[in-house]
């Protein structure tokens, strides 16, 4: 027993000795902080109030190993899952995303598993919803049990297609048909074909928010096939990718999210693709074109890609994590000029990334960067936050829908006098993972006039103004 203690302890040390640098650096590694941080297969990650204490942990998915739920507790990430439901060891659990379903205010969570490569599995997904009596899984109702995804996916996305704070689930399948899940009268009903969105594809990744028609619109990154962008039509959804310039048929997509390139109030694509060129789509004259510059575009093994503003300067970084070979950071500057930042710490060059998420899960006003690692070998989890050395402010935007829960797939705007920034309140699934539902702005120097205005699913907006910095601020959007 002893000496299999030992050997456990020998290669956990050795993961991190080889994946960090103990030097200055852009990042700050705290895995330590992560008890019982085994080696194993993981993917998604999201960020959700597990618990309903309103405070934020991540949930890690595992591939044959049970499904995390990490909660910030006396200094340490502690595993506070007690539900077999939740847990689902036996199943191989890929992508993950949360969002509000049934309106009661509070997230469901959509775990999407995968057994196979493609086409037909044997284990369907599970949609996790926490009752009086625990979790429960609504697809094992007798009344879901015909509607069952037992198709291979690979990401799942939260989508209120008519605005009302009614989400429904977009799943990317891989060689089956697209599902779109909405809850009915206590029934889970796949609408995927009545909306037009059925298609069969190499399906990756998917994100939604305000990307065209005001409303929720949804951008699928595909393999083997061409990207969809579908622009929302009073709740129906027409693609328009080819039409727009995003179809990118030659390429393999990746890792994805929507961010504010240009600082200019909007939301752009940025799209990554399997040992192909990156994608930087900025809107211009009624489509988009790609400014990613040669640094950046250049290919990788790239899994998940997400934008934050990790050392609160005021500019967003993009972090790229690949699997088999190093992560890397750039920095967003005025222009779209992409500037690479080098690191050690999260460099993790042996590193088998499969996901990673953020959130500030500590509540100190700088973001948490959690990686997790597996597909081809079992590794431990990580987890990195910057290592800031100066005196930072930033605020922190967190828009509720009218049934008090996270509005995903809302786009907060800051205006200032050096900026107007816009981000969105993640809806998943970039590719397999989801950001907490908060948008995080660092305060640049000598930033001032600072407000902020919510464009909510709906497309109607609300603003205030930002009188008091370094604090996270609700905002209940009007009946």
């Amino acid at each position: 027993m002893l000496t299999k203690y030992l050997l456990k302890f020998f290669l956990v040390l050795c993961f991190f000795v080889f994946t960090t640098q103990s030097k200055a650096d852009f990042f700050k590694d705290i895995t330590s902080l992560i008890e019982n941080n085994d080696f194993r297969l993981s993917y998604g990650v999201s960020v959700t109030d597990v618990n309903q204490d309103n405070k934020y942990e991540f949930i890690v998915t595992g591939f044959g190993f049970s499904n995390l739920a990490l909660s910030y507790q006396n200094g340490k990430m502690v595993n506070i899952n007690k539900s077999k439901v939740f847990d689902d060891h036996e199943r191989k659990t890929i992508g993950v995303a949360a969002c509000d379903i049934d309106q009661d205010g509070f997230e469901e969570i959509y775990f999407l598993n995968t057994d196979t490569y493609s086409g037909e599995k044997k284990y369907s997904d599970r949609l996790v919803d926490k009752t009086d009596n625990g979790f429960v899984d609504l697809f094992e109702k007798d009344i879901n049990k015909k509607n069952l995804n037992l198709t291979a996916g690979r990401s799942v996305v939260c989508v209120d297609r008519n605005g009302d704070g009614k989400y429904g689930i977009y799943v990317a399948n891989y060689g089956g048909p697209t599902r779109f899940y909405e809850l009915s009268t206590g029934q889970i009903l796949d609408l995927a074909k009545q909306l037009k969105i059925d298609k069969i594809t190499g399906g990756r990744a998917v994100v939604a928010g305000n990307i065209i028609s005001g409303k929720i619109d949804i951008f699928a990154a595909n393999e083997r096939g061409k990207n969809f962008l579908y622009y929302n039509s009073d709740g129906y959804f027409q693609d328009i990718a080819e039409d727009y310039k995003v179809d990118d048929q030659y390429e393999n997509g990746r890792g994805t999210t929507l961010t504010d390139i240009l600082y200019r109030g909007r939301l752009d694509l940025v799209t990554s693709n399997w040992n192909g060129y990156h994608r930087a789509y900025v809107l211009e004259d009624n489509k988009f074109k790609d400014i990613a510059t040669p640094t950046y575009n250049i290919p990788t093994r790239i899994r998940t890609v997400i934008t934050a503003d990790f050392d609160n300067d005021g500019y967003d970084e993009i972090f790229m994590n690949n699997i088999g070979e190093p992560n890397k950071l750039f920095k967003i500057r005025e222009n779209g000029f992409f500037e690479e930042i080098k690191i050690q710490n999260a460099y993790e060059s042996n590193g088998l990334g499969t996901g990673a998420a953020v959130a500030d899960i500590d509540e100190d006003g700088i973001l948490e960067l959690l990686v997790s690692h597996g597909e081809s070998g079992m590794q431990p989890l990580t987890m990195y936050k910057a290592d800031i050395k100066k005196d930072f402010n930033y605020i922190r935007i967190k828009p509720l829908n009218k049934f008090g829960a996270p509005a995903r797939g809302a786009t907060v705007i800051l205006n200032s006098n050096q900026r107007n920034h816009a981000k969105t309140i993640d809806a998943g699934s970039g590719y397999l993972c989801q950001m907490e539902p908060v948008a995080h702005y660092g305060i640049r120097k000598n930033e001032k006039n600072i407000s902020v205005e919510i464009i909510w699913t709906d497309g109607s907006s609300q603003s205030l103004k930002i009188n008091d910095l370094n604090k996270t601020i609700d905002v209940k959007q009007k009946k």
